[in-house]
């Protein structure tokens, strides 16, 4: 969740492809099966091991429906990124032994000879035994919505011709566009405003700064199980912000992890920084915006900045500022950490569950990471 851009629950954001229940189900079938050939050819491209375009399962799509030349094009050029990103992750110490990708279609919408897509895409990684993260969690995994568009030839041959990720601050391993810069960010901060965070260095291994994960203010243990429980099963207790157009939902998320696991809140005005609330009905700004919640946790002392990612233990908070700008973009929790002192990080839009830190710096070394300690 971005600062500064208004929020919508999901709710009422509206659909960006209406269904149209007269597509006929062999048609549907065909775009289904093609997206998952897409979106299982970038997931094969982090494994371990692959080779190639042998492996590439979009290679054998012709007739009804293929890849426009356009879209075949940037296809390569997705899979190359993506081979890149697992070299960068190798030399990191992570490695996937196996991957496993299923899309499911949630809507189909068909004008003439062009049609619009949704679909959900759910994807597991296994990380391989002997490396560095092979001492954590056995897998990591994610849901993304994307949204295809098709064009159609004379003789009712179907192309692919677009693909568009509609989670907001989109954010998977696969991922290879980066994430789009939000509209009217809020500045993170100002001379007499509220208290700025130190960015955090992103150095493997983290200066030793061991956690206290029992016996005080706090239960991390049940940050973690809720996080596990609602990392792609949204609480109906809260409002939703994911979807395109609703502004994210990964701070919103990470306020109730934090109130599970004994986050009071602090009633007030909704805009000002100093309250920290979230509820069915109202959530202060600090509960959903990735800046306000940074100021809430720093002014009101719940939370100390850490040095280094790579010092996060379970329940603590990252950050991150993609475009460098000073306006944070993204908020993430913690969930494990492996016994080579790496943490593994849940956050919705896009749902991840248990990615690891040394992902997220091979994905975005460039990108500013900001650590907090609760």
């Amino acid at each position: 969740m971005v600062a500064g851009v208004a929020l919508i629950p999901n709710w009422s954001a509206g659909a960006a492809v209406t269904n149209d229940p007269t597509v006929d189900a062999a048609t549907k079938a065909t775009f289904q099966k093609l997206a998952d050939a897409v979106f299982t050819d970038r997931t094969q491209a982090l494994v371990d091991g692959s080779t190639g375009a042998r492996t590439e399962h979009t290679k054998g799509f012709h007739g009804s429906v293929r890849l426009s030349g356009g879209q075949s094009h940037q296809q390569s050029s997705a899979l190359g990124q993506l081979r890149a990103r697992k070299d960068r992750l190798a030399k990191l110490g992570e490695k996937y032994s196996a991957g496993s990708t299923t899309v499911t279609l949630d809507a189909t919408e068909v004008h003439g000879r062009s049609a619009k897509v949704a679909v959900t895409e759910t994807t597991s990684l296994t990380y391989k035994p002997g490396t560095t993260s092979a001492k954590g969690p056995k897998t990591t995994g994610f849901q993304a919505h994307h949204e295809l568009t098709f064009q159609s030839g004379r003789h009712g041959d179907w192309q692919l011709t677009g693909i568009k990720d509609t989670d907001d601050g989109y954010l998977a391993v696969n991922q290879v566009a980066a994430p789009a810069a939000p509209k009217d960010k809020t500045p993170a901060t100002s001379d007499d405003g509220p208290p700025t965070a130190p960015r955090a260095a992103i150095s493997y291994p983290g200066p030793a700064n061991p956690k206290k994960l029992t016996g005080g203010a706090y239960d991390y243990k049940a940050m973690v199980t809720y996080a596990q429980k609602y990392w792609n099963h949204y609480n109906t207790a809260y409002p939703d912000y994911n979807g395109e157009g609703a502004g994210g939902d990964c701070t919103n998320f990470v306020s109730q992890v934090l109130k599970a696991g004994g986050w009071k809140h602090v009633p007030g005005y909704t805009d000002d920084y100093t309250k920290w609330f979230g509820t069915a009905d109202i959530q202060s700004d600090s509960f959903v915006g990735v800046n306000e919640f940074s100021w809430f946790a720093l002014a009101s002392k719940r939370v100390t900045p850490l040095a280094d990612v790579y010092q996060a233990d379970l329940g603590d908070v990252i950050q991150m500022d993609f475009n460098r700008d000073g306006s944070k973009d993204h908020t993430m929790v913690v969930t494990y950490r492996d016994a080579a002192g790496v943490p593994y990080v849940t956050y919705h839009s896009t749902n991840t569950y248990n990615r690891s830190v040394a992902s997220l710096v091979a994905s975005y070394p460039t990108a500013y990471y900001y650590a907090y300690r609760t």
